[in-house]
């Protein structure tokens, strides 16, 4: 790897299962190495799956299965702008339905405890615009939602009528 810098995520014992399900999300993504115990370690026996390095949407990370001591926590996210509502969906869907959990306004966490902002672009403009009625009606329709409806943002954000 060439990357200065690279992301490790701590699993128990399923990082690769976490990669290749990560991977399947986005496009420019793909596990690249898998790197097998040599020896015995307090993690695992010999052979088994001790590092996953993988390229995400062409970001290089890597999974150590490292055992249950350390968990993930919403400290850290990842952040994914969709384009529009069908992204949203997928992506929303993808992780929530494959023993993820839904939250607030945007955010989802997966299976293995790891947290997702499923962000829509046309959301951020919204939300930082420099009409500030605009921006507020967006936030406050924002916050009422788990997953992002694209559409009911934008109806909020020009909805004078409903600020008065």
């Amino acid at each position: 790897m060439s990357d200065k810098i690279t992301p490790c995520l701590w699993f128990n014992h399923d990082g690769e299962e976490a990669a290749n399900f990560y991977v399947s999300l986005l496009p420019d993504s793909r596990v690249t190495r898998i790197v097998r115990a040599p020896v015995d370690t307090p993690s695992g026996p010999k052979g088994y799956p001790m590092v996953v390095e993988f390229t995400l949407a062409g970001r290089p990370y890597v999974a150590l299965n490292g055992g249950p001591m350390f968990k993930h926590s919403e400290a850290v996210s990842f952040m994914i702008h969709t384009e529009d509502q069908e992204e949203t969906d997928r992506l929303w869907n993808a992780i929530t339905g494959n023993g993820g959990e839904a939250s607030v306004c945007g955010w989802c966490k997966d299976k293995w405890g790891l947290s997702w902002q499923i962000t829509p672009r046309r959301l951020l403009e919204l939300t930082m615009n420099d009409d500030p009625g605009v921006a507020s009606r967006a936030m406050a329709a924002m916050m009422t939602m788990g997953k992002i409806d694209i559409a009911a943002v934008e109806r909020a954000a020009f909805d004078r009528e409903a600020a008065a």
